[in-house]
């Protein structure tokens, strides 16, 4: 199979890319990525030269460059999308472009070139908080954050494109992804990358805020899965093995790390922050999915990584745009609690 993936320079694209290839020697795959601050091309430096793989350097709102490489595919797996809440809530116009614009492009390409299927990768966010219970695919959206609701809008465009056009599509909602090659401004690799040079760690508010994780190969082999054994116009919930309040997940990196608890320093709490998150998977379990990777595993797996690859991490912690939003970030939220 032809797959066109978008946004696979990224953290859970890139992943993705290198486990597809590995585990189907009949696919070939174009990476439509145009290298944001996120997108790193040493993230897959190790399978550049692979024949069946090409990075395509071009952006998800041009047309011109969009068309022709939907002409040369079969399935199109759309990761590609701003995606960092904090981001969103300092200007939001970046996530209305990449993630409402971005997708409408594509699903117009997709139209006009007769894809046989169009996965559209989305997030547990666009359902909101949830007090209690489990969020099901048919449950409403209600997001919370500019960029839960640029998610959502997408959501509901790919949704429409399936019943008005009939495109052949699935979307997909994940929980929290964590593992090697996440950029180190999100939650997991900074408290981990902060550990190793002794550095604290900013916990919003009181820290109970929930959230369930996944290895992000789970993630990963769930959509090869989907690709193979979904059904068309179904959405599906992908979610994890281990569900925590944020200071708990974090106190035991720590602990495996060997760090002190001190390094958590509480800071002026994310507006609109979430209280909890939870999915309900068992229409994808139903098929004959579940997450393979024990979250103790996974977690000492991922610290193990960023343990190792500094030579990965610390030229992007120390790039001016980490540096400038990081420090403007930390030093605003830690004046308002003192």
């Amino acid at each position: 199979m032809k797959l066109l993936v978008t946004g696979g320079l990224g953290f859970i694209g890139s992943n993705f890319i290198r486990y597809q290839l590995e585990h189907d020697p009949s696919c070939s795959i174009v990476n439509l990525d145009c290298q944001t601050y996120s997108g790193n091309p040493e993230n897959l430096r190790d399978i550049e030269n692979n024949p069946r793989y090409r990075w395509v350097k071009g952006d998800i709102v041009d047309a011109e460059v969009v068309g022709p490489l939907m002409q040369e595919a079969e399935c199109v797996v759309h990761f590609a999308a701003e995606s960092h809440v904090d981001r969103s809530i300092l200007d939001s116009s970046a996530f209305l472009r990449t993630n409402v614009q971005g997708t409408h492009v594509l699903l117009e390409a997709a139209k006009k070139y007769g894809i046989e299927l169009f996965v559209h990768v989305s997030t547990d966010e666009v359902y909101g908080s949830v007090e209690k219970g489990e969020s099901v695919e048919s449950d409403p959206l209600e997001p919370n954050s500019p960029y839960a609701a640029s998610k959502a809008a997408s959501d509901l465009l790919v949704r429409s494109y399936h019943v008005t056009h009939k495109l052949p599509t699935i979307i997909t909602r994940c929980s929290n992804n964590f593992g090697p090659y996440q950029f180190p401004e999100k939650a997991l690799p900074l408290l981990m990358t902060n550990a190793l040079e002794e550095k604290p760690f900013p916990l919003y508010g009181s820290g109970e805020n929930v959230r369930d994780w996944i290895y992000v190969l789970d993630h990963a082999k769930a959509i090869s899965f989907l690709i193979r054994k979904g059904n068309v116009g179904e959405i599906y919930n992908i979610g994890g093995t281990y569900s925590a309040q944020n200071k708990i997940l974090f106190t035991k990196i720590l602990e495996l790390m060997q760090k002190p608890a001190s390094l958590l320093h509480i800071v002026a709490d994310r507006p609109g922050h979430d209280k909890r998150y939870a999915l309900n998977c068992d229409k994808l379990k139903r098929l004959g999915w579940s997450p393979e990777t024990p979250f103790e595993a996974a977690l000492e797996q991922t610290i193990n990584w960023y343990c190792e690859r500094t030579d990965w991490w610390q030229p992007l912690k120390y790039g001016t745009d980490f540096q400038h939003y990081y420090t403007s970030q930390y030093a605003s939220r830690a004046m308002k609690t003192s």
